[in-house]
């Protein structure tokens, strides 16, 4: 038996996704679920406290989302591969995550067998991508279809890409305080400067943005 087994934490909002990945991944012999979380924040909880070689990382999960959560991760744990899987191959989704510096982009149509093989590409230092996510990203270096145009969404500091989801998805400031360990004042002064970045005048304006950029589904 492998000693060397891959250490993976599935981040998902959906406990049968997780489970069916779990049963799944038990009939390899290299790679053990040593960790899940239901939500970025969790997500972020337990790579701190279980440091696994590669995070699973659904993309539309409550409080902060996969995006939010890759940010942070990447930040404080470079060493930790995010494989993105979800059921989104917008090119927008695809850039913001491979401009953090995820290692792999997966859609959930896929079969197990690509499930393992982005788990071990990744860990041995290579990109993995899904073929129409990868001719997505090959058809954007040729200039045939653009990945992404200038995204004032990325003007944003990691924190104020937090708050805008929040406030978003209809949090109350001392939810989003109590959330990101910061204070209820903190959290009015970010959304005024999100407002201020993003030429928006009021927080419908603020929505707006966040479900046309995808922020929020």
């Amino acid at each position: 038996m492998n000693t060397h087994k891959i250490r993976v934490l599935i981040a998902d909002d959906h406990s049968l996704v997780r489970e069916g990945i779990v049963a799944f991944l038990k009939c390899t012999d290299d790679i053990e679920i040593i960790a899940e979380a239901a939500d970025g924040l969790e997500a972020i909880e337990k790579t701190t406290e279980f440091q696994p070689d590669v995070v699973l990382m659904d993309v539309a999960m409550p409080r902060l989302g996969g995006f939010e959560a890759t940010v942070e991760i990447r930040k404080n744990l470079p060493f930790v591969k995010i494989i993105v899987l979800t059921q989104y191959d917008d090119k927008e989704y695809i850039s913001r995550f491979l401009k953090a510096g995820v290692s792999g982009y997966l859609l959930k149509k896929a079969v197990g067998s690509d499930l393992v093989s982005a788990i071990r590409t990744v860990k041995g230092g290579e990109t993995y991508l899904y073929p129409s996510v990868a001719s997505k990203v090959v058809n954007g270096l040729l200039g045939k279809d653009p990945l992404t145009t200038f995204d004032s969404y990325e003007a944003l500091t990691d924190r104020e890409q937090q708050v805008i989801k929040l406030v978003a998805e209809g949090h109350t400031h001392k939810e989003i305080a109590d959330m990101l360990n910061i204070s209820p004042k903190t959290v009015i002064v970010h959304q005024a400067n999100i407002c201020e970045k993003l030429g928006l005048s009021n927080k419908s304006e603020l929505i707006r943005f966040a479900v046309s950029r995808g922020i929020v589904r």
